[in-house]
């Protein structure tokens, strides 16, 4: 079985044919998806999918395109109730982009913070979004992250090195349909060299749909594209890239095998 660790399947992408979706995604062995918040209505969307569909569970947080939005009075106790909610299991998706700079750096990083300390506070793991911010990513995280909660960098993209910085800090490492394209150059060397135990898989779905579905609209089901080539790569059976990345999703995530996921 698999586990989609990062699918935004309350994306209006989705909204014709999300139950068609998720029974693709079951009939192709994915067990379990996290709907990860990016903003306060797809938080509040994430947690009702979480509540609704028994596969489906959620993250909750303030992503760094819309830290502008961000009111503290507001978003600070909104945050830690939905943190309490059973099937809520990460504050996410936060953290930092510098390629677009929707939102004032400073005001990114203020942002971050707050929700670093929430995670803390309510001890959940972490879901980081990290773009072109690698020196203030680290400083910060260096300051506010606790690892004995957990954290996860989603859809990594950096290179060896970069993993290496956060492998060290006690990050897993969630890998997403970019490692199946043809120019794939760095992602290859960091699944080949990082420890198994560290591996996640997601798809990012509606976004970057691996091969053979490039440039079609990505959905949990294709996860197992992104487990196969990864098995390619290290040389083992993909039941077993699935198997593996499976529980320390669930290991990361909280989400124990006695959980009510209804």
């Amino acid at each position: 079985m698999l586990i989609d660790s990062h699918a935004h399947i309350d994306d209006q992408k989705f909204n014709e044919d999300r139950e068609a979706v998720l029974e693709n995604a079951r009939a192709a062995g994915v067990e379990l998806i996290i709907n990860p918040g990016a903003d306060e209505a797809s938080s509040f969307r994430a947690v009702a999918m979480s509540e609704k569909y028994p596969m489906v569970y959620a993250t909750v947080g303030i992503h760094p395109h819309d830290a502008k939005d961000y009111v503290a009075e507001k978003h600070d106790p909104l945050l830690t109730e939905w943190a309490k909610k059973e099937k809520v299991v990460a504050i996410g998706e936060i953290g930092l982009d510098y390629h677009y700079d929707y939102s004032p750096r400073e005001v990114q990083q203020e942002v971050f913070i707050r929700q670093l300390i929430i995670a803390k506070a309510v001890e959940l793991p972490i879901v980081i979004h990290n773009r072109e911010s690698m020196e203030d990513m680290v400083r910060i995280l260096k300051e506010y992250f606790a690892p004995e909660y957990g954290g996860i960098m989603h859809s990594y993209s950096g290179s060896v090195e970069m993993a290496k910085i956060f492998l060290d800090m006690g990050f897993h490492l969630s890998i997403s349909g970019p490692l199946t394209f043809s120019n794939a150059r760095k992602l290859p060397e960091v699944v080949a060299m990082m420890p198994l135990d560290r591996l996640l898989i997601e798809t990012d779905s509606p976004y970057l749909t691996p091969t053979p579905h490039r440039g079609k609209r990505n959905e949990p089901a294709y996860v197992r594209f992104v487990a196969a080539e990864i098995a390619r790569i290290r040389g083992m059976a993909v039941e077993e890239v699935a198997e593996i990345t499976s529980q320390n999703a669930k290991r990361v995530f909280g989400i124990g095998e006695n959980i009510n996921q209804g």
